[in-house]
């Protein structure tokens, strides 16, 4: 049995996807953007030698897992760093708009784009001011179906549909609403331009949600002009719109030929569903005056009258525009007060988690705005700041007879001696018993507290400070915030590294982090 998923299912996921992020705290699903994949061109690492821009990402439970390992730092996505989001139609002098209808389908595409959804065609653009309309006409009539160029640029405020100036391009555009400039950093990309939330409820959007009409007709079209009417070069005013709605009336005129030259609304009614003009002797509401001699039905004008979305125009802009996207906002910067996120190194991989738990927990939901997913050592010794670990190279323990931990380093601060590093999968090889060990600051009987380094410059390698617990260290009368909580030389990631569900992976080219670098990430997802 045929079945599809309608654009309006898509519209609600889009929907409840957003409400379900509510702010830090509100909310029982809480959501995570990531960055990750520090090593990229290691397999060991879970990167590959021909990583380049990115391989395909690849879900499944396994890579879930190996994802996990390699995350670097996490933020939490609030209701502030969320927005739904259509498509960018920037107006351009000169191009032909395709115009709202609601009736585009598989077998009736766009006249433009060809597109069999309303939602993929051009019909609404953004101008240089930030404000966003729709087209209600694009100047289709008898002799221009699919439209033609737009040349007076939509700039006004009002909340009633017109023209945009003089040129007589034959547009009719409804203003809809200003992107806010403090959206523009978050929410603006290449492609895409945010809604406003609480649509109706806050801002401008309240009066023009009141304003709409369910059912009120906005535009009809001249399909044919017909011949042969008479009187010829006339107006027939309160022609009735038929169909399901109330007290839609129209003017029509016609030229000395007999044919139909315009057609206005004079009333757009409401309710309608659907409608129809009928400009013919013995329709309703057509004056007795009114004959026409041509042969048939091919004589008579047609005319398309077109239905707006449900409530009216400007009553819903998510369903009137197709918002069925969301751009998630992360901004990713190295912070003194809190350094989880790191410098020194790069990432190949972004992503969203769902419902991470703390450390220690498999129920408890990590609720923190910045969390560091690398674990980390503190070291002792005057000889840390003589000392270099390279980042993506391997340091090892060992922690008792024959048991060797070993991981991969991700950042290493020689002022602070706080190595941060993470424990892939891939370490777990035959030179330590395909095991992977905790490092700790209590070996067991042939363990030592001493850090190898594969790629280490120095004259000694550093042991761990097992005296050391706290956030931060202070040197020289200056305070230094390490960002995790450190236990006896030992700090765990930030949260629990078996949680959380992936929901959204980016492979990319590798990006160098640098102590005074931001990173604006803006993720788009499209349901």
């Amino acid at each position: 049995m045929p079945a599809i998923i309608s654009d309006q299912f898509r519209i609600l996921n889009a929907e409840n996807f957003t409400k379900s992020i509510v702010g830090i705290g509100q909310t029982l699903n809480r959501y995570y953007t990531f960055i990750g994949q520090p090593n990229s061109t290691d397999q060991r690492a879970g990167g590959s030698l021909s990583w380049g821009t990115g391989p395909s990402p690849v879900d499944g439970f396994k890579e879930e897992n190996d994802i996990k390992d390699t995350i670097i730092a996490m933020k939490q996505i609030s209701s502030s760093d969320i927005r739904r989001v259509v498509r960018k139609i920037i107006w351009t002098a000169g191009t032909t708009y395709e115009m709202y209808r609601h009736d585009y389908n598989i077998y009736k595409k766009t006249p433009i784009t060809s597109q069999s959804s309303l939602y993929e065609s051009n019909y609404y653009v953004i101008n240089d001011d930030l404000r966003v309309y729709i087209c209600l006409q694009n100047g289709s009539d008898a002799e221009n179906l699919n439209g033609r160029p737009s040349y007076d640029k939509p700039e006004f405020i009002d909340l009633e549909p017109r023209s945009a100036g003089t040129s007589g391009d034959g547009y009719i555009w409804k203003y809809l609403y200003t992107i806010k400039p403090s959206e523009i950093i978050k929410f603006d990309s290449i492609e895409y331009i945010p809604v406003p939330e609480d649509w109706g409820i806050s801002g401008e959007s309240i009066s023009t949600k009141a304003n709409a009409v369910d059912g009120r007709i906005n535009s009809i079209v001249i399909k044919q002009r017909g011949i042969s009417y008479n009187p010829t070069s006339s107006t027939f005013t309160n022609i009735p719109i038929l169909g399901d709605g109330n007290d839609g009336k129209v003017t029509i005129t016609t030229d000395s030929f007999g044919k139909v030259s315009e057609v206005y609304i004079t009333d757009g009614g409401s309710g309608y569903t659907y409608g129809t003009v009928k400009f013919e002797p013995g329709a309703p509401g057509i004056p007795t005056s009114l004959s026409n001699v041509g042969a048939g039905l091919s004589s008579l004008a047609s005319f398309d009258v077109i239905i707006p979305p449900k409530g009216g125009h400007g009553y819903d802009i998510y369903r009137e525009l197709g918002a069925y996207r969301v751009l998630i906002y992360s901004r990713y910067e190295t912070l003194e007060s809190n350094p989880d996120i790191i410098s020194g190194n790069d990432f190949a991989r972004v992503g969203i988690i769902k419902n991470p738990t703390i450390t220690g927990s498999q129920v408890d939901l990590l609720n923190t705005s910045i969390v560091s997913g690398l674990k980390a050592l503190k070291f002792t010794g005057s000889a840390t700041t003589a000392t270099t670990y390279a980042v993506d190279s391997t340091i090892t323990q060992t922690v008792g007879v024959g048991s060797t931990a070993i991981g991969f380093v991700a950042s290493w601060d020689n002022i602070t001696g706080v190595l941060k590093y993470y424990q892939p999968v891939g370490l777990a090889t035959t030179s330590v018993g395909y095991r992977l060990i905790n490092f700790t600051s209590s070996p067991a009987t042939g363990g030592n507290l001493t850090i190898y380094g594969s790629s280490m410059n120095g004259t000694t390698p550093l042991s761990i400070d097992s005296g050391f617990s706290g956030v931060s260290t202070t040197i020289n009368g200056r305070t230094y915030q390490l960002g995790l909580p450190f236990n006896s030389g030992i700090a765990s990631a930030e949260y629990n590294k078996k949680s959380g569900e992936i929901i959204y992976i980016d492979n990319r080219s590798p990006i160098p982090r640098s102590s005074s670098q931001k990173e604006d990430i803006k993720i788009i997802l499209e349901f």
